[in-house]
């Protein structure tokens, strides 16, 4: 310690007090919207756990902010939380902080201001009401409003509208508030809607309304900053000075270690050095900040070097030097080399990643997330996307903590595949009450056929059924002989059966069950008996061939008569007696009941039905001239999974076909859509309550819904089939009024299916039909006296003896219900019990009843281990073979699976199954995600950094794998310091690191934009926000700085004076600031024909608000028929541009809109930083079937037409006639679309020089393209004021990169991309030709000339790459190699001008071609190495090129002088021999440079000096005036 106060003294002696400022660079995103009030953001956090918290918080919260007035903002908020605190549980609250922090629900709040602005607000109304389309700003009006509301129509509600639970009436007026939770007004309009919802006279709707939004902007997080090293081999930098403003930018980077010194400590103990210690800390960083290039042999290890730097501090500094190092790397890299690493951690990495290659498929250096076994893909997922999986993980974290499991337990169960709800459930047709008409294995005809599955995995031609000799694809038809329908499907069976169809096909006959009825008076009856008569006579194929022929004379819409039948009957067996047969005595009536039968427990729907391989064919199937069709494709469809199934070697030659399939998953005993549906809702067993007693109704009330669940399952009493020792995986809650005969049924129908089964246990909760008393609970206080007072076998016989109806009629007629005891019952214990218990229990058994099961009283349900299936109707009965469904059901999804978990813990019977109970449904009820994968190490001493979770608390299971100088490492290091920091984790690790490196790993700075918690200033007031600081930048190189932001925004940098493509921090003062806006957030989509199932590529898309409909437009690109559309948070209308799109086009269906799936307008709702993808159909109108949308209508008049046309313009030419829409057109024709891309202060410079140019040398109106992703902030402020100068019209067009397009990262390549890629989707359809000219161009000709000149038929054209200048010949590039070959002697074009004729362009869909080709290429990193140029190049056979006259371009890195005099346009190549810096080569070559340069400077010296002026003239006046408030 001596030693180095010694040496920081002698350091400090030598340094010059001179002080300068700190270099770095700072840049920070805001949101277009103003900030959203903290309170409104935790309601919509708070609504995501359900509607009835919503409005318990807002009831709390209700006039929050009339009582904060003049507290600090921090205080504020910790109120905010503080009562946010009683509905959340401290890990949910922390979530909150972390999603307050990340402004998460911003956008949801903003949408509904949005939507609120839309309406539009009656002026100067803090809050208003809308009651169908008319507003008012006071309760006062609300009645008058209700009164005339039902005779205009209901306004249309959101799916994440709030809706006030009141009573559910759907025939009554629905108000919609709009209102700040927390204020006077919100708190008069909240009392009087929310009683009248109470009492149902209305539904009440509320949505947020900031009246007077306070104008500060938010800054945003979530999102990554790169400050990227570039290549200084050409000087492409301006040399124009910026002007600095003085930036208050917090300049502290924390307490960094620079060469051992930690500076801020220093600072903070030293304060009276800190000018030198200022001094110290720049030296030291420009000795260390050494940017030389390493040498290839000092590279190879760095990641292993890294790993060993990290592993060797202490574990809680481990994750922030990874961050430091992988996001600092280039100003680390020297220091890592001199790090030794031991030979075991190289072994114990190597072990590991061989083990996780085998295990999950992670290779060496890949970097991969786990939570909780669920993978995160970093590419996809944003911290957005991470906070909703962390809130779903919350819920099942949180349900398995507060059931007592914890540790390894808690990842078991979490892990265990739950069964995901299967639609496609199948009956077993192993039933002997089917009568097979023929049976593939056994049945001669069949003989030639092959017998073994293997045939299955034979190669076929597409469509073709392979014909094997086994019962692979049976059909069961139940029919009724007299229905009409009987008559096709009966057909349909012999045209299947005659054409060898390799298909078992099989009748059920649903026939009349009376035995009064004969065979004479019912031909159902008459045909089932006609078939048992030739069965026994010869067999039963022959008896089902009879009948089909018998059908085959019955056309199609006659029935079946008896007359049919004895003719047939006489015709064909003359020497039958037809009254032996079908009269009353017949032989042939055996088992006539088992068809009705087996239809009746199936609990199939309406005949006439079908089944394949057991599942049922859904009614629309059943039509006759769709069926053949439907299952042809089933048997197509099937194949695939029996090929898997042999192929995996679970269906063998020794295989029962029909019984392997009836032995699958999906096959149940009976069909009961009550049991089978998928839409399931669950009880929620994992509160804790406070109380646990139902006695007293009062507090039983005030409990909230899972208080209520959890005190009900522990008092509940069950009747089991085991004497207590065995556990019960399935438990059944039977609800109903017991003084009802349905009630009573439903119960004793439980009890039989338990005695049957040994994995039941059965409780009972009483729902009377009135207000519980004495009288209507009679006999359930006898079934619960027996419980508390009886043994369980007891108990159950005497409650299954008092549930008959003999005992009811007796109970009722007055015998008392000691008389009905049965022996050996305590009977004074009971008599005792039964004759003290009061209703008190009862009562709260029917709050629950009503207010968490939603049943009205007297209603009936039945709830499986949580699942609630009910309330049934009046009259629909639950059988016991529907129990036995409900229990194969509930212990096929994961009740079998928890119960064997269960038991390893060691638990009492009545605990276990309570806990399989509730473990079941908090499990079946979360929504069902991808597999969790179970990542384990083999050995993890060295390699994997360890973090162990708090005890006793709810802990998230991490595991990260990352290589730690890798992209990903500069993501996740950051991501896994906030995430410790928000929940509780048990963290791992994995160092994966790559050997042999031969080049840098990184050549970036980096910096993820992320807080765990909303920052406050010194002075209590909010923290602008998150910003990314790079300070300790090495000062020597040039860097770009980079946006990485989720997949659907779209940010633009705002402000700043400096040029962000080229940062050279030697020649700034101080700190770069850039400050960025996210501009839109992205509406990506899907369109497809519904009748040709292809995009109808060139179909327009417009979206606006109702009152601007058009506020942005798209087009349809064939690949996968994408489109975007920019929007931002709020309710938008998407439709059909006017015009050719809507005229020919229909909207049919979409999925993932806010509107129903049929509705014309298609109503999206952005309210998230989450990408929303929609899917939207179209159809051609039935009149434009054979019109195409990008031919236009006048390439197809005929001549006529032509002749009339020119003559009326001749005409209106004489008289003077024609409007002024005419001349427009005309004039709108002759414009020269000019496109252009620029990056960086230096290109913008030559771009606009590039302009000037262009206007010099033509007459024709200019309209200039420029691509706005990536011009600078100064750039966008003064091309109006050029356009104004020199009158030309612009346009900043812009497209986000489609995320399944393969992405470039290199800032350059994505401009090059840019120029080639999005041709046929950025310009809008009326512009036929664009000229695309490179920003380093000077023009010298009419570029109306290359506009106008003929393509020949091609879509575009370039200009060769010139050959006269010899001395380049090495240097040519396209003369070698692939392009020689590939090009086969046709030029090399080069992409600095070129022209594109649009219409031709889309038409031969050229861009699809493209993105096509470049998809493919450019997965490899070496190919497309020029991508703007070489990809048209390489797709010269498939676009063809039109080469342009060789004056079009002239560069003197190619060209001869000899050519320049002819020169069109002249263009600055990079010279690869002498790198000559951009701006010298500019003077040197074209003399009208400076002319121009000199021009354009004095033109923007003029427009600062005028915004200065105007800065100086508003300051003036707000000083005058300074407001007093915040």
């Amino acid at each position: 310690m001596m030693r180095s106060i010694i040496v920081l003294s002698l350091l400090l002696l030598n340094i010059h007090h001179v002080v300068s400022a700190s270099k770095g660079v700072a840049a920070s995103l805001q949101a277009k919207w103003d900030m959203t009030p903290f309170l409104l953001e935790t309601s919509e956090f708070i609504g995501e756990d359900g509607n009835e918290h919503f409005w318990q918080f807002v009831d709390t919260v209700k006039e929050l902010k009339v009582y904060k007035q003049g507290e600090s903002v921090r205080s504020y908020y910790n109120l905010i939380i503080k009562k946010a605190g009683q509905f959340l549980t401290d890990l949910q609250l922390n979530l909150l902080k972390f999603a307050l922090a990340l402004r998460s629900y911003s956008p949801a709040v903003h949408a509904s201001h949005q939507i609120a602005s839309d309406e539009p607000p009656p002026e100067a109304c803090p809050a208003f009401v809308s009651i169908h389309g008319q507003h008012s700003c006071s309760t006062k009006d609300i009645k008058k409003l209700l009164k005339a509301a039902a005779g205009r129509p209901k306004p249309y509600l959101y799916k994440t509208d709030h809706t006030h639970p009141g009573v559910n009436k759907t025939d009554v007026p629905v108000v919609i508030l709009y209102a700040e939770i927390g204020t006077k007004k919100f708190v008069s309009f909240h009392k009087v809607l929310s009683e009248k919802a109470q009492q149902g006279t209305l539904i009440y709707v509320l949505r947020h309304f900031v009246a007077d939004p306070k104008p500060q902007k938010m800054l945003l997080s979530g999102y990554s900053v790169e400050l990227a090293i570039k290549s200084t081999e050409y000087k492409a930098v301006d040399d124009t000075k910026v002007k600095d403003p003085k930036t208050g930018v917090n300049t502290e980077d924390g307490d960094s270690d620079v060469q051992g010194f930690f500076f801020g400590t220093l600072k903070k103990s030293h304060p009276e050095l800190r000018e030198q210690l200022g001094e110290l800390h720049k030296h030291l960083l420009e000795s260390t900040n050494d940017m030389a290039p390493l040498k290839v042999w000092e590279m190879q290890d760095l990641s292993f070097q890294a790993a060993a730097k990290i592993m060797s501090v202490p574990k809680f500094d481990a994750l922030k030097l990874m961050r430091d190092l992988s996001q600092n790397f280039p100003s680390k890299a020297r220091s890592l080399t001199r790090v030794a690493v031991k030979q075991e951690m190289r072994k114990e990495i190597e072990a590991n990643q061989k083990h996780l290659s085998e295990t999950v498929g992670v290779h060496t250096g890949d970097g991969e997330l786990f939570i909780n076994g669920l993978h995160i893909d970093l590419d996809v997922h944003n911290p957005f996307s991470i906070l909703d999986i962390l809130r779903g993980e919350a819920r099942v974290l949180e349900g398995l903590h507060n059931l007592g499991i914890k540790g390894e337990h808690q990842g078991k169960l979490l892990r265990l595949p739950v069964n995901t709800v299967d639609d496609k459930y199948a009956l077993d047709i192993r039933h002997p009450s089917i009568m097979w008409i023929n049976d593939i294995e056994n049945d001669p005809m069949y003989r030639s056929w092959p017998t073994g599955v293997q045939e299955l995995l034979r190669a076929t031609f597409p469509g073709v059924i392979r014909q094997i000799r086994r019962n692979f694809f049976n059909l069961v038809l139940f029919l009724d002989p007299i229905q009409e329908e009987t008559v096709e499907l009966v057909k349909l069976a012999e045209l299947f059966y005659k054409h060898k169809i390799p298909l078992r096909i099989g009748f059920v006959f649903v026939i009349n069950t009376k035995d009064e009825i004969d065979g004479f008076s019912d031909a159902g009856i008459g045909l089932y008996r006609l078939v048992n008569y030739i069965a026994d006579e010869y067999d039963l194929s022959q008896a089902l061939m009879s009948m089909i022929s018998l059908y085959s004379k019955i056309d199609v819409g006659e029935l079946l008569t008896v007359d049919a039948l004895t003719s047939f009957l006489k015709r064909k067996f003359p020497s039958a007696n037809a009254k032996r047969i079908l009269g009353a005595e017949s032989e042939y009536d055996y088992t006539r009941k088992d068809g009705a039968l087996f239809y009746k427990k199936s609990g199939l729907g309406a005949l006439p039905l079908a089944l394949f391989n057991g599942v049922p064919l859904s009614p629309d199937e059943m039509d006759p001239d769709e069926l053949e069709t439907i299952i042809l494709q089933r048997i197509m469809d099937t194949t695939t999974t029996f090929q898997r199934a042999v192929y995996m070697g679970q269906l063998t030659e020794g295989s029962d076909v029909v019984d392997y399939l009836m032995e699958q998953a999906n096959v149940v005993p009976r069909m009961n859509p009550l049991i089978l549906n998928t839409d399931r809702k669950y009880l929620d067993f994992t509160a804790t309550p406070v109380v646990d007693d139902w006695e007293d109704t009062d507090v039983f009330s005030f409990l909230d819904s899972r208080d209520k669940t959890a005190i009900v399952a522990k008092r509940m009493k069950y009747f089991t089939n085991k004497d207590g020792d065995g556990m019960s995986p399935a438990t059944m809650w039977i609800v109903g009024d017991f003084e009802r005969s349905s009630g009573r049924k439903l119960l004793l129908n439980a009890l039989k299916h338990m005695k049957a089964s040994r994995g039941v246990r059965v409780g009972v909760i009483d729902n009377p039909s009135g207000k519980p008393s004495k009288d209507n609970t009679v006999l359930y206080r006898a079934i619960w006296a027996s419980f508390v007072t009886q043994k369980t076998k007891a108990t159950l016989e005497f409650v299954q003896k008092l549930l008959k109806e003999e005992s009811s009629q007796l109970l009722q007629k007055g015998t008392k219900m000691k008389e009905l005891l049965m022996q050996g019952m305590d009977a004074d214990a009971f008599e005792k019990k039964f004759n003290t218990l009061e209703v008190d229990f009862i009562r709260s058994q029917q709050l629950f009843c009503r207010d968490v099961m939603r049943l009205s009283p007297g209603e009936r349900a039945v709830v499986s281990n949580g699942r609630i299936l009910g309330p049934f109707e009046e009259l629909e009965e639950f059988t016991v073979e529907d129990f036995q469904l409900l229990e194969k059901i509930t212990l096929s999804g994961s009740a079998e699976k928890v119960k064997a978990r269960v038991m390893q813990m060691e638990l009492k019977p009545k605990q276990a199954s309570d806990l399989v109970m509730k473990v079941d449904a908090l499990l079946t009820a979360a929504p069902k995600g991808e597999v969790r994968r179970d990542v384990h190490f083999i050995k993890d001493s060295h390699s994997i950094l360890h973090l162990s979770p708090r005890e006793h608390e709810v802990c998230y299971d991490v595991v990260a794998i990352v290589d730690p100088l890798s992209r990903e490492a500069q993501k996740m290091s950051s991501l896994l310091i906030v995430l410790s920091q928000v929940v509780n984790v048990r963290l791992q690790v994995f160092m994966n690191c790559r050997a042999k490196l031969s080049e840098m790993p990184l050549k970036s700075f980096y910096r993820f934009v992320l807080e765990s918690d909303v920052l406050f200033l010194a002075n209590d007031t909010v923290s602008p926000g998150p910003v990314a600081r790079f300070m300790d930048l090495p000062e020597s190189p040039l860097l770009t700085l980079n946006m990485i932001t989720p997949e659907s925004w779209m940010v633009q940098a705002v402000r700043s004076p400096h040029d962000l493509d080229n940062i050279h921090l030697q020649e700034v003062n101080g700190v770069v600031t850039a400050e960025y806006e996210l501009e839109h957030l992205l509406l990506e989509g899907h369109c497809f024909d519904l009748s040709t199932g292809q995009p109808p590529r060139g179909l327009q898309f417009t979206l606006g608000m109702s009152r601007d409909p058009l506020m942005y437009d798209t087009i349809v690109m064939a690949n996968l028929g994408y489109f975007q559309l920019k929007a931002n948070p709020g309710a938008w209308i998407l439709k059909l541009r006017k015009g050719r799109s809507e005229d020919i086009y229909q909207v049919l269906a979409h999925d993932g809109t806010d509107s129903p799936a049929d509705a014309g307008d298609v109503i999206v709702v952005l309210n998230s930083f989450h990408s929303k993808i929609i899917k939207v159909r179209v159809q051609k109108k039935a009149d434009k079937i054979n019109e195409d949308l990008l031919s236009e209508t006048s390439e197809s008049k005929g001549i006529w037409d032509s002749i009339a046309s020119v003559w009326s313009t001749f005409e209106k030419s004489i008289t003077g006639g024609g409007s002024k829409k005419d001349a427009g057109e005309k004039k709108k024709e002759d414009v020269l679309n000019i496109f252009s891309v620029a990056s960086g202060h230096l290109y913008e410079r030559f771009l606009r020089i590039m302009m000037l140019s262009v206007l010099r040398h033509t007459k024709t109106p200019v309209k200039f393209w420029f691509l706005k992703n990536y011009l600078s902030p100064s750039f966008k402020e003064t091309i109006s004021h050029m356009a104004e100068s020199y009158g030309f019209q612009y346009e900043l067009v812009q497209y986000k990169w489609p995320r399944w397009l393969h992405q470039q990262t290199e800032k350059q390549r994505i401009i090059w991309g840019y120029k080639i890629l999005f041709l046929d989707v950025l310009f809008p359809l009326a512009v036929e030709k664009i000229i695309f000219v490179d920003a380093d161009q000077i023009v010298r000709a009419d570029l109306k000339e290359l506009r106008d000149l003929d393509l020949e038929g091609a879509p575009y054209g370039y200009t060769p790459f010139c050959d006269s200048r010899r001395e380049m010949e090495g240097y040519r590039f396209w003369k070698m190699g692939y392009w020689a070959s590939h090009l086969a002697h046709r030029k090399y074009h080069i992409s600095a001008l070129y022209v594109v004729d649009l219409k031709k362009f889309r038409k031969i869909a050229a861009g699809d071609r493209l993105r096509g080709q470049y998809q493919a290429l450019s997965q490899d990193p070496n190919s497309l190495s020029n991508l703007d140029q070489d990809l048209p190049n390489n797709m010269i056979h498939q676009v063809a090129i039109k080469s342009l006259p060789q004056e079009w371009l002239w560069c003197e890195t190619w060209c001869d002088d000899t050519s320049k005099v002819t020169a069109k346009t002249i263009d600055l190549c990079n010279n690869p021999k002498t790198k000559e810096p951009k701006l010298t080569a500019a003077a040197r070559i074209v003399p009208e440079w400076i002319e121009y340069d000199n021009e354009i400077k004095q033109l923007l010296r003029g427009v600062q000096e005028q915004g200065s002026a105007a800065k100086d003239k508003q300051k003036a006046s707000t000083s005058k005036h300074i407001p007093d408030e915040l």
